[in-house]
């Protein structure tokens, strides 16, 4: 049965024929975060070429590469996920001292960034064995080109945040203070939860990305404490994988460090509580920000 991607395949043959792509090379290999279009032509080229497929689910992989009209026998693909990535990197540097080609998937975006990966790339690579990235799509990325961030390019990219209330409200705390962008992530059994605790980060701008690249897209930029009434404004909006830009601070930035300056000086003299509610009321900065500052400063003051 032909596939739909069939001239897709060919122009990736065409497209990557002149490049050279080595034997014994583990290829990191980024697939689509869920539009089965978004797909690299040299992505589909090496696919073809890998003698083995490392994969964080096996079933996931043997049914994108169907869907890209790409077949290979079962024993060509290895299950490695978050559970037995070391164990499975020995199978893997295996199939490369015999000369093989290896791709390793993850089950979508670009492995080894809030996925499996990372402890496989550092062993082939302590084994001596080359890794070479075929880069694709990464909702981080997506996120972020349609964001309307301003400020100096620099993001901090957070993965995922605790799954714990207090970890988690401990950690956007600690966020308020950061003057730069940062990028999150948040699976939808968890988002309600996140939801709540996001009124921590005030009227901060948040940009929010929903089901990236597939049919129910969506993308919105509201202040972190409105996130909770868009979600329930619309019930489906609970549904799908989340990716997040908390805005960079701006303007903010200056007067945070002006506050931080005020909160060194009271720290050694005052209780922590105290020098916060006067640092807050001196500078203007927001208290939960200076909070999170103090208990930085002091980690174990948080009875004060």
């Amino acid at each position: 049965m032909a596939s739909r991607f069939d001239s897709a395949l060919s122009a990736a043959h065409d497209a990557s024929a002149a490049q050279d792509h080595p034997t014994a090379c583990l290829y990191v290999l980024a697939t689509p975060i869920g539009n089965l279009a978004d797909v690299g032509l040299r992505a589909l080229h090496v696919l073809t070429l890998a003698d083995a497929l490392a994969c964080e689910d096996t079933r996931h992989s043997q049914s994108l590469l169907r869907s890209y009209g790409i077949s290979k026998a079962s024993h060509a693909f290895l299950a490695l996920h978050q559970h037995n990535e070391i164990a499975a990197a020995e199978a893997v540097i295996v199939r490369l001292q015999s000369g093989q080609r290896v791709a390793y998937l993850s089950d979508a975006g670009t492995p080894a960034i809030s996925d499996p990966g990372a402890k496989l790339v550092a062993l082939v690579q302590a084994a001596g064995f080359r890794v070479i990235p075929v880069p694709g799509a990464s909702s981080v990325t997506a996120l972020l080109s349609v964001s309307g961030c301003q400020g100096d390019g620099s993001f901090v990219f957070l993965g995922f945040l605790p799954s714990k209330s207090s970890e988690r409200q401990k950690a956007l705390l600690t966020m308020s203070a950061e003057s730069r962008a940062q990028v999150f992530l948040e699976a939808p059994h968890r988002i309600e939860a996140l939801a709540k605790d996001l009124q921590l980060l005030g009227s901060r701008e948040l940009s929010v990305g929903r089901e990236l690249s597939k049919q129910f897209e969506e993308v919105a930029r509201m202040p972190a404490h409105g996130f909770a009434s868009w979600l329930e404004a619309n019930p489906h909006r609970a549904k799908g994988e989340f990716a997040m830009v908390l805005h960079p601070l701006a303007q903010e930035a200056s007067g945070l460090a002006e506050a931080e300056r005020v909160l060194d000086l009271l720290l050694p003299e005052l209780p922590v509580k105290t020098a916060v509610k006067l640092a807050a009321e001196i500078s203007g900065a927001p208290r939960n920000a200076l909070y999170a500052l103090a208990l930085q400063k002091k980690p174990h003051a948080n009875g004060e």
